[in-house]
């Protein structure tokens, strides 16, 4: 059995562990800190401080965003911070959130994407396709990016981890 078919077998059998448990998993809260959390389908809270947007958008061992919409400003700066609140390492189910230019054929993208395990799977044939993208997190870790939009518009946005972007996708609206 070849490399890339035991890292499949091992996905799938931590996916199946996962869900067949039946538990919903919750990250622990810090209770000094407020924070604001959106049902799946609506808007992520943006934040705006200043002449920065903050967003901020998790991702689970359950392979989904807790939401699919993020709205910003166009023109200001844009702090986006990835979480990545389950508990599984990042080789079995790793998320990273990758916003893309208008118009890119996401699917394409993901099938390039799953060749690149060099580079946390961000194709560098693709560049030019990319706006901006986080590292690759496991369980428990976090990363902000920081990026500015100029032209109001519609961006996707997909985790590149092989497998995932049928499930965790949405849109970054800049208005």
């Amino acid at each position: 059995m070849n490399t890339k078919t035991k890292f499949s077998i091992m996905i799938l059998m931590g996916f199946l562990a996962v869900t067949s448990c039946g538990k919903k998993e919750t990250a622990p809260t810090d209770q000094t800190e407020t924070t604001e959390t959106s049902t799946e389908g609506e808007a992520a809270p943006v934040t705006q401080t200043g002449e920065e947007n903050v967003l901020v958008i998790e991702g689970n061992d359950q392979m989904q965003f807790n939401t699919n919409e993020l709205k910003a400003t166009a023109g200001k700066p844009i702090k986006l911070t990835l979480k990545h609140v389950g508990k599984i390492p990042k080789e079995a189910m790793g998320h990273n959130l990758v916003i893309l230019q208008e118009g890119t054929d996401q699917g394409a993208f993901a099938l390039k994407a799953n060749d690149a395990k060099a580079t946390d799977y961000i194709p560098e044939s693709e560049k030019a396709s990319i706006i901006a993208h986080t590292k690759l997190l496991g369980g428990g870790e976090e990363d902000t990016i920081e990026f500015t939009i100029d032209k109001k518009g519609s961006y996707p946005f997909i985790c590149s981890f092989p497998g995932h972007v049928a499930m965790m996708k949405g849109v970054l609206v800049v208005e």
